[in-house]
């Protein structure tokens, strides 16, 4: 039989059981012993559940209160000085404190940068290091964690970020050095963590190194080497986990490690397949990342079947079947979501269905008409999805093939715009403005819940966000700004807003995914062809233009942005699900213009960061992306 393991599991809880009880301990309304108590439970859950659906080798670690970059740190002791705890042990309250800051009377003090997780929506701690850092084992949680799932009798596998990425990731605060001059420190104390769960009977440990994905320094490539030839233990085998895309250059020197195991990305990664096998001796175990973890579409389980055994047949020692990464990144139950269309929830796998999948693929490998029927429905759900006429519109698709050049080039030169606009606006030289968006009161909220739940008619609706944007426009006048916003009092999320108002979207109740700590965000569904029906921001700005004199910008989110901060489609290229969004948007920047709106601000929030990961990738990326923001536009 084929191994199968998980990379991690997401741990806020199907109805974000974990949010509750960490803000309801953040606000005193709750004591310590309430939230491990919660946490207890929810690690036994989705320990269970796991291994109810098949999982041979159960992830323990990858659960945490806030963050398994923050819980590494505390792991190696490296709290920042501005933090008082005592040095042989970290409490929650520091914990919490590195996460989101420290303010009392007499003090404030920052919390630890935090930043997304390589190209994903999660964001992470970052670690702050110092030339003269030390490290020593600080905080017990995994120990713990790991005898606790033992005691259940589950087969365990830990799960710890690995050292040169940790270091990698870790920013240097005070004199400038080279990070690798800590490495050996760094090594030695995760030396006694391997020991501490070898001594636990722990017979396999998950190393994640996904730094091992992108263009790496020839220092850091070298320091490979080196780690892991001193992290080699009798009785404890390391699984090398690699992912969010290929291994490339790094390929040679990382088949070669002292390491038991090694997890390749076959979804981000999916033509190193044929270099790996050619690579790796035969005497290591071969983890194939075969289910999307990152994305909520059912899998192509022929294809992927088909990938395993001509796997089989070129690679002769052992393979183990996985998700690409950790399933950190969907949501965890397709069950919690009665009221999602039928035909559209056919065609999605969240965290739990996806580990179903892997069963289906093990049993298959062995004996496929174990699995007949399964894969049998598979087909049905992918020929629904191919051919439903819900998810092609050839309108939508006629016009974006019609995009031409002309299309994204502006009707003047900006010289020739500058003069028009300084006439038309008559604004100062450095004219003030904000961004756009101000704070959703608790009042905003109550109206819109209340609008949705049918219990305030659409006219009341529609006066009382009027109102408030006549408050903000009107305050803005007050402090003197020269460009004002109309405050998006009627939106509920920067991208869900649009979402709701463009076709080829879907929407989940419980489709929660943690974007950090207790934040968690339900991320939109792109199933389909997208087009605008109809206007979605003209009428609020017209309104706002028409309380004051002064320039009214209208708001938009970027195509980027709205493609990025969702669910995207996989039966198309990225690029060409971008270009839709624009032409959508371009219909919008064209509508505003003719109803009076002469500043147009578009929000790419996206391209700050969660940016393409290799150099290689760059390129391609700015083209569509550049091509999408000009054709958005117009």
């Amino acid at each position: 039989m084929i191994t199968t393991h998980n990379l991690g599991y997401p741990r806020i809880g199907s109805n974000r059981e974990l949010k509750k009880a960490i803000e309801a301990y953040w606000d005193g309304s709750t004591d310590q012993g309430a939230l491990e108590l919660t946490a207890k439970e929810l690690r036994l859950l989705h320990w269970q559940c796991q291994q109810d659906a098949g999982v041979d080798l159960i992830p323990v670690g990858d659960f945490s209160f806030y963050d398994q970059i923050l819980d590494t740190s505390c792991l190696l002791g490296v709290v920042p000085p501005r933090f008082e705890w005592q040095q042989d042990s970290i409490s929650l309250d520091t914990y919490f404190a590195m996460a989101r800051g420290r303010q009392n009377d007499m003090q404030s003090i920052a919390a630890c940068e935090m930043t997304k997780w390589f190209d994903t929506n999660y964001h992470y701690l970052v670690p702050e290091i110092h030339k003269d850092q030390e490290f020593k084992i600080s905080f017990s949680k995994l120990f713990s964690e790991v005898a606790e799932a033992q005691a259940h009798g589950f087969n365990v596998k830990p799960v710890i970020i690995g050292p040169l990425t940790w270091l990698w990731l870790a920013k240097i605060k005070g004199e400038t050095f080279d990070k690798l001059e800590l490495l050996d420190k760094l090594v030695s104390v995760y030396a006694d963590i391997l020991n501490r769960l070898q001594q636990q009977g722990v017979a396999w440990v998950q190393i994640d190194e996904p730094i091992l994905v992108l263009d790496l320094p020839q220092q850091w490539q070298t320091a490979f080497t080196s780690v892991y030839s001193q992290l080699q233990f009798n009785d404890l085998n390391i699984l090398l986990a690699t992912y969010f895309g290929e291994l490339q250059d790094n390929l040679q020197f990382t088949s070669k490690l002292p390491v038991a195991g090694l997890h390749i990305d076959l979804v981000r990664g999916a033509n190193q397949l044929i270099q790996v096998l050619d690579a790796l001796p035969c005497y290591k175990v071969l983890s194939l990342g075969i289910i999307d973890g990152r994305n909520i579409w059912c899998s192509d389980l022929d294809a992927i079947i088909a990938t395993i055994s001509a796997a089989k047949i070129k690679y002769s020692g052992e393979i183990w079947l996985a998700p690409s990464c950790s399933l950190l990144h969907v949501p965890v139950d397709l069950d919690n979501e009665p009221q999602l269309d039928d035909e559209i929830k056919s065609w999605l796998a969240f965290a739990k269905q996806k580990l179903l999948e892997l069963n289906i693929l093990k049993l298959a490998i062995n004996d496929r008409s174990v699995v007949a029927g399964d894969l049998d429905a598979a087909r049905v759900v992918r020929q629904s999805r191919k051919t439903s006429n819900r998810i092609h519109c050839d309108d939508v698709k006629q016009r974006v093939a019609s995009i031409n050049d002309d299309m994204i080039k502006r009707r003047s030169n900006y010289p020739q715009r500058s003069i028009i606009q300084k006439q038309k606006l008559s604004l100062p030289l450095y004219p003030t403005t904000t961004i756009g968006s101000f704070p959703q009161t608790v009042d905003i909220r109550s109206a819109r819940r209340e609008f949705k739940q049918g219990n305030l008619s659409e006219n009341d609706y529609v006066q009382f966000m009027q109102d408030k944007i006549a408050q903000v426009v009107k305050k803005q006048e007050q402090l003197g700004l020269d460009v004002l916003v109309h405050g998006e009092p009627e939106r509920n999320d920067m991208v869900e807003y649009f979402g709701e108002l463009l076709k080829g979207f879907a929407f989940t109740q419980n489709g929660w995914v943690q974007s950090y700590g207790s934040r968690c965000v339900k991320p939109p569904i792109i199933f389909g062809d997208i087009y605008r029906p109809a206007p979605m921001t003209v009428a609020w700005s017209q309104f706002a233009q028409s309380c004051t004199d002064k320039p009214m910008k209208g708001m938009l989110t970027g195509p980027v942005t709205i493609l990025n901060w969702s669910f995207v489609r996989d039966d198309q290229p990225r690029a060409k699900t971008a270009e839709q969004i624009a032409m959508a948007l371009r219909d919008e920047v064209l509508d505003l213009e003719r109803a009076g709106i002469s500043i147009i601000q578009i929000d790419e929030a996206a391209l700050r960061e969660g940016l393409p990961l290799r150099k290689t990738q760059w390129a391609e990326y700015l083209n569509w992306t550049i091509r999408a923001f000009r054709i958005t536009t117009a």
